[in-house]
């Protein structure tokens, strides 16, 4: 099966920027974004031959994740399921026969730190949210993280080391999901791979230069990572200041 991940960074904004090129180009089964920044009834995707799910922030114009499958999931939520996390529609949680798929969009810690204690909190929750999935059925998860985990990860460790993304205490959070029992299908594949970003600042011509961060991810239970074909971060691809991220996995 294929999935594909993009951060769209507002989908109206998007749309206007080839959105639906790609999307109908790729041919995922499964097509996750985030970032939507809208509300129901704001846009109406084609999207033919897929079956659409939507969870907005109850704030107009901010965060917003969909998901789009071909299958029709066994069941769909949407949130946690913990009322202080599921305001800002940042989780979408698809069961199917054999798998959950999850696509999420992780609270960025903000200026100056202003909400890593909230996204510490959020980050035990979500660890602890995957791993009851897991307890059932292999999970695979998907999204804007937002966590750079590793040096390799962006292109200046060194004077991002306590920006948002970049924290200790984000790092180490990443650190734990993984140790929990989940993979980076990327650096599974490619644990050496340098200058391989998904995201890239408006300013300075970052783009152009590839000054960047992989902060969007796929990831997997570890039990079906040896099942994974293929992961790729699809850099060429514009329309937002996140490119779209793909996982190709036999399940």
């Amino acid at each position: 099966m294929k999935f594909i991940s993009w951060n769209v960074n507002g989908i109206r904004a998007c749309v206007k920027k080839g959105f639906e090129d790609f999307f109908d180009t790729v041919d995922a089964d499964i097509f996750a974004i985030q970032e939507t920044k809208c509300q129901p009834g704001q846009i109406e995707l084609a999207a033919e031959g897929y079956h659409q799910y939507w969870n907005s922030a109850e704030r107009k114009g901010y965060s917003g994740v969909a998901l789009f499958s071909k299958v029709k999931p066994l069941a769909v939520t949407f949130g946690m399921g913990i009322p202080e996390h599921d305001t800002e529609g940042r989780v979408i949680t698809a069961e199917y026969e054999s798998f959950y798929f999850v696509t999420c969009y992780t609270p960025n810690s903000k200026n100056e730190l202003l909400r890593l204690d909230y996204r510490m909190v959020w980050e035990d929750a979500f660890r602890t949210y995957l791993k009851e999935l897991d307890k059932k059925k292999p999970v695979i998860f998907c999204g804007d993280l937002n966590v750079a985990h590793k040096e390799i990860d962006l292109k200046n460790p060194d004077t991002n080391h306590r920006n948002a993304g970049f924290t200790d205490e984000e790092r180490g959070k990443f650190t734990a999901l993984l140790d929990a029992g989940f993979t980076d299908s990327f650096r599974h594949l490619y644990p050496d791979a340098k200058d391989a970003y998904s995201w890239w600042s408006y300013r300075m011509r970052a783009r152009e230069r590839n000054v960047g961060w992989r902060i969007d991810y796929f990831c997997v239970s570890d039990r079906i990572k040896e099942h994974i074909k293929e992961a790729k971060i699809h850099a060429e691809v514009f329309g937002s200041d996140h490119c779209p991220v793909e996982l190709e996995i036999n399940i």
